[in-house]
């Protein structure tokens, strides 16, 4: 073990391992787990029944269900159309892929807020798309999806793209020469290579939309056991000077994220070990 560290140290061409992981745990320590401990610091003020009645208020559970609910169908979505978006742009030559392929990032560049206004006025029963049906997609969880889905589309298309630009045309041709279809293609030769990343994609998609508030506030409407998402439930209360009932609530969505997102890292890296070894 000695001798593979030394040899690891050796064959490294920038020096310095020690400095740069001290630099990046400190950086990590300041601008990540410092933040996050203060969620739990500021907790620790509140009784255990002060806090148990915080977090399972009826309006903060709607809350929960709503977001992650959300949070979950929105990614769903991105999920497949964030793959076929990334598939055109990466297999196909056509006029115009540029363009497309530079909207792809507008989520990223625009301000949340912005998207909220734009989307609203879109899908409000007076707008240009909402006035064409009979139900209201605006100010319902409909909305929030879609503002969801708006905001999430880049991290499934862009974590997807590298993996299909290294993915050879030739593979599919080969499959397809020794007899096999295109579905049968697609699930055996093309589906498992791009499964790690799809699920990356969803994941940091997913993330974000638990955290989203800027583009939901406008179109979600904000009423009470119905539309409103938990960071909307956070802000009031911080506006309320309630910060140890805030963070109470934040940190019920910290751990539950972590939760999750621990799951969906786990079965990425068991399916990555599966294709491995096969």
């Amino acid at each position: 073990m000695e001798l593979t560290w030394k040899k690891r140290k050796k064959n490294t061409i920038i020096p310095g391992f020690s400095l740069t992981l001290g630099y990046t745990m400190i950086y990590l320590s300041l601008i990540v787990l410092l933040p996050l401990s203060m969620v739990f610091f500021n907790t620790i003020s509140m009784s255990w029944n002060e806090f148990y009645e915080t977090i399972t208020h009826p309006r903060a559970v709607a809350s929960y269900k709503l977001t992650f609910g959300a949070a979950f169908a929105a990614g769903l979505i991105n999920v497949v159309f964030g793959t076929i978006i990334a598939w055109v742009l990466i297999r196909y030559e056509f006029p115009g892929k540029k363009i497309i392929d530079g909207l792809v990032d507008l989520p990223f560049a625009l301000p949340t807020a912005v998207a909220g206004i734009a989307l609203t006025s879109l899908y409000a029963p007076n707008g240009w798309i909402g006035q064409f049906f009979d139900f209201k997609i605006s100010f319902t969880p409909l909305g929030i999806i879609i503002a969801l889905t708006f905001i999430g589309l880049p991290f499934i298309v862009r974590t997807v793209q590298p993996v299909l630009q290294n993915l050879s045309s030739e593979v599919e041709e080969a499959s397809a020469s020794l007899g096999a279809n295109r579905f049968q293609t697609f699930t055996k030769v093309i589906f498992p290579e791009l499964l790690p990343a799809i699920l990356t994609g969803f994941s940091l998609a997913f993330a974000r939309a638990l955290g989203e508030y800027g583009s939901v506030v406008f179109i979600a409407g904000n009423m009470p056991m119905k539309t409103e998402i938990t960071p909307l439930i956070i802000m009031t209360k911080l506006e309320q000077y309630d910060y140890a009932g805030a963070t109470a609530i934040a940190t019920v969505m910290l751990v539950a994220s972590f939760v999750l997102l621990f799951v969906i890292n786990m079965i990425q890296w068991v399916t990555n070990r599966k294709f491995n070894q096969q």
